[in-house]
């Protein structure tokens, strides 16, 4: 109420950034994303050949460690090249979604200081149309203009510095999930790729074997 009505866009950001804080510090556990022991696992499923579609879609819907495995398992048969495009195409879309309402968070750590300075110009202006209306005889006018200016400005900082510390944390975290799930996949495309009989991998052409065998000879 002090800090005026320019006090209601920032209690708003407020009421924002804590919703999202807390919606991804429960999607972003490293349970929920990386389930202790599913890529060796799944790496089982692949060597037992336990690879049905009801594995796949529970796999899949289980965690986004799981969706990006699954999608590599859904191509399994495939060569290895294709198999790594798959992962790479569905990571980008895991990475998305683990990094869902973060840009929000990091508007609005940027429009709060800004929204508190907004507040402390109106705030200033308020006082000086009171000191040219009445003059500056009147020493509480200008004490609650001065007041209305600093109470905007500091709201504006309380939201946007710890928006701005929780947008980089989490950040930062998506960026460590994305390793230990580069890693698990790599292991996996590994096993299935370096796993296939010999008669299941891509030979050479014939005539790629005899330019292969005459080359020593033509040297």
């Amino acid at each position: 109420m002090a800090g005026g009505w320019a006090m209601v866009p920032i209690l708003i950001c407020s009421l924002a950034a804590l919703a999202i804080v807390l919606e991804r510090c429960w999607t972003l556990r490293r349970k929920a994303v990386l389930p202790p022991g599913l890529g060796e696992e799944v790496r089982q499923w692949a060597r037992a050949g336990q690879l049905d579609p009801a594995h796949l879609e529970t796999l899949s819907n289980g965690s986004p460690l799981g969706e990006l495995l699954a999608a590599a398992l859904a191509v399994r048969n495939q060569p290895r090249e294709l198999i790594k495009e798959r992962i790479e195409d569905t990571g980008r879309h895991v990475v998305h979604e683990m990094e869902r309402y973060l840009n929000t968070l990091g508007t609005i750590a940027l429009i709060g200081p800004l929204l508190g300075l907004f507040g402390t110009v109106i705030g200033l202006i308020r006082m000086f149309m009171q000191v040219m209306a009445g003059g500056i005889g009147d020493p509480a006018k200008m004490a609650g203009g001065i007041g209305e200016a600093l109470i905007c400005t500091a709201s504006g900082l309380t939201v946007a510095i710890p928006a701005y510390i929780l947008h980089r944390y989490f950040r930062s975290r998506v960026a460590g999930y994305c390793v230990q799930m580069e890693k698990q996949a790599t292991a996996l495309l590994d096993e299935l790729t370096l796993s296939r009989p010999a008669a299941a991998r891509p030979r050479r052409t014939a005539a790629a074997a005899v330019t292969a065998a005459a080359a020593p000879d033509a040297g």
